[in-house]
C-alpha cells in the first residue's frame, strides 16, 4: 500500500496490517497459507509452461476442470495432497515451492518484526476500523 494513503488512513482511525493480523492467525497458520499460496502458483505456472489447458491436467487428475481452477487458486477447500498431484503431474516437484514459500514466509515475518508497512510479494495488506 501507498505510503500516502497508509498514513491517511491510519489518520482517519483505521489499523493497517496484514491478513495475519487482521484474521489473527497463528504463525503455523500463516505458513500453511502461504505455503497454499506458492503451490497454487508453482502449478499454474507450470502448466502454462507446459501449454496444458486446466482440462488438460484435469484429465491427467483424473478430476474436474473447475478442481483445477480451485487448486489454482488455493482453495481451502482442496487438499494439500491434490495439490501436490497436480503440481507432479505438470512436471513440477517440490523445489518449485520449497524456496518460494520460504521467501514469503521470511519477508513476512520480517514485515511483522519491522513493524513495515510495505507487504511482502504475495501477503495480503488490510485496513480495519479501530
Amino acid at each position: 500500500m501507498q505510503s500516502r494513503r497508509c498514513k491517511a488512513l491510519t489518520a482517519a482511525g483505521f489499523r493497517v496490517g496484514d491478513a495475519t493480523d487482521f484474521l489473527g492467525l497463528s504463525d503455523a497458520e500463516t505458513r500453511l497459507v502461504e505455503l497454499r499460496v506458492a503451490l497454487s502458483r508453482a502449478v499454474r505456472r507450470r502448466r502454462q509452461e507446459r501449454n496444458m489447458t486446466q482440462q488438460q491436467l484435469a484429465t491427467r487428475l483424473k478430476s474436474s476442470q473447475s478442481r483445477v481452477a480451485k487448486i489454482e487458486a488455493g482453495a481451502g477447500d482442496v487438499s494439500l495432497d491434490l495439490m501436490f498431484r497436480g503440481l507432479f503431474a505438470v512436471g513440477g516437484g517440490v523445489a518449485d515451492v520449497a524456496g518460494t514459500s520460504r521467501k514469503i514466509a521470511s519477508s513476512s515475518s520480517e514485515n511483522r518484526m519491522r513493524g513495515a508497512t510495505k507487504p511482502a510479494r504475495g501477503v495480503l495488506r488490510s485496513c480495519s476500523k479501530v
